[in-house]
C-alpha cells in the first residue's frame, strides 16, 4: 500500500505513491496499525447500531449493483435513521450528488433511508474550480457533464490540454484503461496533472466488474503522471460527509460514534482507517470472489484479505441487512 493521505488534505499520486503532507491523527494512526484481527461478523447492522450516532454509508455496492437496489441494505439503514441518526450516502460518483439522486429513485431505493448524500463529484467540483479556464483534455462519457456546470472550464485534445479531468471511460461497457494508454502517455510526457473525479478502479455493474475513473488514475500514475482526486478514500470527502452528519445532528460528532460501511478496500475501508473511523466492511460486492465460501462469508478468508492489504475493519457482513 502506498503512504498516507493526511486527514485534511486532498489525495495525490505520483508514479505507484501517495504522497501525505502531514501526519496522521494520533486515533487514525492506532486504527490503522492495529493487529491485523479478525473482524466481528454482527448477524444485521442493528446488532451494533447502538455504538454509532451516524453513518457514512457506500452506495454502489452497498444499496444497489447499478441494475437494481437491495432491499434488505436500504431497510437496515431506514430503521438506523429513523432511530438512531443520520445516515449520509457517500459515493465516488463523478457526477454532483444532485445529478445521482434519480438514478437511486430509478432504481428503487427509497429516500426515507439516508438523511444527505455527498459524492466525489460535489468535492473534486472544487479542484476543477481552481484550474478553471483550463482548458482540459475531459475523459468520461456525456452523463459526466454535470460535474463541469458553471465552472467555466474550456475543454481541449491532448497536445493542447493545461490538465485532464477525467471520470472513468467514455465507454465503460466496452472499453479498458489500455485503450488509454498512447493519450495519456502523451500527457504524462508533458507533466500534466490528472484530476480523477471516481477513485474507484472497478464497480458492480449487474453481474459483471466495469471500470471506473481510478482504474486510469492507476495506469497515468504508472507512467509518473500526477493525479489528484477527493474522493474516498481522501480526505475531502469525508470532511462534507462529516459536516453534513454533523449538521443535521446539531453537534459535533465523536469519530468513535460514526460508522462507515462499504465493499471497497482500497475506497471504504482505507478511507475509513485514515479517518480513524471504524468500517463495517460489506464482502459480498467487488471482492466477493475473494472472501465468499460455500455462499457465506468466510472468516479466515476475509481477514487474510485484509491482512494482505495492510488494512482491519470493525466489522464484516455478507451483505447489508
Amino acid at each position: 500500500m502506498g503512504h498516507r493521505d493526511k486527514p485534511g488534505g486532498d489525495g495525490h499520486r505520483r508514479g505507484r505513491e501517495i504522497l501525505p503532507s502531514d501526519q496522521l491523527t494520533a486515533r487514525a494512526w492506532a486504527v490503522t496499525r492495529r493487529a491485523m484481527t479478525q473482524p466481528a461478523l454482527p448477524d444485521g447492522l442493528a446488532q451494533i447500531s447502538g455504538r454509532y450516532d451516524a453513518l457514512l454509508c457506500d452506495v454502489w455496492g452497498v444499496i444497489h449493483n447499478g441494475r437494481e437496489a437491495f432491499p434488505a441494505a436500504c431497510a437496515a439503514l431506514q430503521a438506523f435513521a429513523e432511530t438512531r441518526g443520520p445516515v449520509v450516502l457517500i459515493s465516488n460518483a463523478p457526477r454532483p450528488s444532485a445529478d445521482v439522486l434519480p438514478q437511486l429513485d430509478a432504481l428503487g431505493a427509497p429516500r426515507a433511508a439516508w438523511s444527505a448524500f455527498v459524492s466525489s463529484g460535489d468535492a473534486t467540483r472544487a479542484l476543477l474550480a481552481q484550474r478553471a479556464p483550463g482548458p482540459a483534455w475531459k475523459i468520461g462519457p456525456e452523463r459526466d457533464w454535470p460535474l463541469y456546470a458553471g465552472l467555466g472550464l474550456e475543454f481541449t485534445s491532448p497536445e493542447q490540454a493545461a490538465f485532464i479531468a477525467c471520470t472513468g471511460p467514455e465507454d465503460d461497457e466496452r472499453e479498458t484503461p489500455e485503450d488509454y494508454r498512447e493519450r495519456l502517455a502523451l500527457c504524462a510526457r508533458r507533466g500534466l496533472t490528472m484530476i480523477c473525479a471516481n477513485p474507484d478502479r472497478v464497480v458492480q455493474r449487474g453481474d459483471r466488474l466495469v471500470y471506473c475513473g481510478g482504474a486510469l488514475a492507476d495506469l497515468y500514475a504508472a507512467m509518473d503522471g500526477p493525479v489528484t482526486m477527493a474522493g474516498k478514500p481522501y480526505a475531502p470527502i469525508y470532511r462534507l460527509a462529516l459536516a453534513q452528519a454533523e449538521g443535521l445532528l446539531g453537534r459535533a460528532l465523536a469519530r468513535e460514534r460514526v460508522l462507515c460501511i462499504g465493499d471497497g478496500l482500497a475506497t471504504d475501508v482505507k478511507g475509513a482507517a485514515d479517518q480513524g473511523l471504524d468500517c463495517l466492511f460489506i464482502g459480498g460486492g467487488i471482492h466477493g470472489a475473494e472472501v465468499i465460501r460455500d455462499g457465506r462469508l468466510d472468516p479466515g478468508l476475509t481477514s487474510g484479505l485484509l491482512a494482505r492489504e495492510g488494512l482491519s475493519a470493525a466489522y464484516a457482513m455478507l451483505e447489508l441487512r
